[in-house]
């Protein structure tokens, strides 16, 4: 999203917009309010034309505009000929993310992210955890990517699907889940990590990532029940974040799927 203040008499409106097929089309299916879609006046096709049914379905005004116009408001030129506006990403309460879950009645399954920068990085990661069905992501407020124009595109629009949480103590956001009887397990390699794939994952698990460069926090480290490592067999000794990411959350689908045969 890329995020404008617009003025409404006297009150300040910020507005996100999202551009690009697969964002826009998530977008306009996902949990906030649309506010209007803009598409490029000359550069149509089949894609596009979905869009504008899509909106006019949800009742979404539809504006034709030129192709500067759509690159100004995108902040960009590869829009694909859609750009959406929005109501800001609303980011949910850590309360919030353990009473939906409670009320489900299903096992417990978050995804922390302890310093994730990268905005590419975060957006791949934020589909790994929509795909992995995460009922909720928490990141920190602080030497962390917030939700941007450019994630939402990395996660092809699966941010839009997810709830996530910002907290300024991931260290004390983990205490809080762990007395709701979640085990928390870090990704980590070296000492003291256990073999992912040796590790019963079934039950409340929230699974932690840290940074490419740093990995996790020293005191992040001490609040994890656990370390996890991937083992690796050729010659580079570690994933991306978002390649651990996939692997670690998808060990924890399979698990649970076997635990429900």
């Amino acid at each position: 999203m890329k995020c404008k203040q617009l003025w409404k008499g006297r009150e300040t409106v910020k507005v996100d917009y999202l551009y690009g097929i697969h964002p826009v089309r998530e977008g306009l299916r996902g949990r906030r309010q649309p506010l209007e879609l803009f598409v490029d006046e000359k550069q149509g096709g089949q894609r596009v034309e979905e869009l504008v049914e899509l909106a006019r379905e949800r009742g979404i005004p539809v504006r034709q505009r030129q192709r500067q116009d759509l690159e100004r408001l995108a902040g960009q030129s590869h829009h694909q000929g859609a750009v959406l506006s929005m109501q800001p990403f609303p980011y949910t309460e850590l309360e919030d993310l353990l009473e939906s879950w409670q009320a489900s009645g299903d096992s417990g399954f978050f995804l922390l992210l302890d310093g994730i920068t990268d905005p590419h990085n975060l957006g791949a990661i934020l589909r790994n955890a929509d795909a992995a069905g995460c009922q909720g992501v928490v990141v920190t407020k602080d030497r962390s990517c917030g939700i941007t124009n450019v994630v939402d595109r990395a996660s092809a629009g699966a941010v839009e699907h997810l709830a996530v949480c910002q907290v300024t103590n991931l260290a004390r956001a983990m205490q809080q889940l762990q007395k709701a009887g979640f085990w928390i397990y870090g990704l980590a390699a070296g000492e003291g990590a256990q073999p992912l794939f040796n590790t019963n994952l079934s039950g409340n698990i929230a699974l932690v990532v840290g940074s490419e460069g740093d990995g996790l926090r020293q005191r992040t480290r001490e609040t994890c029940d656990g370390l996890l490592e991937i083992p690796m067999i050729g010659g580079v000794s570690s994933l991306n974040a978002s390649s651990a990411s996939a692997v670690a959350l998808f060990e924890v689908v399979r698990q649970k799927k076997v635990d429900k045969v």
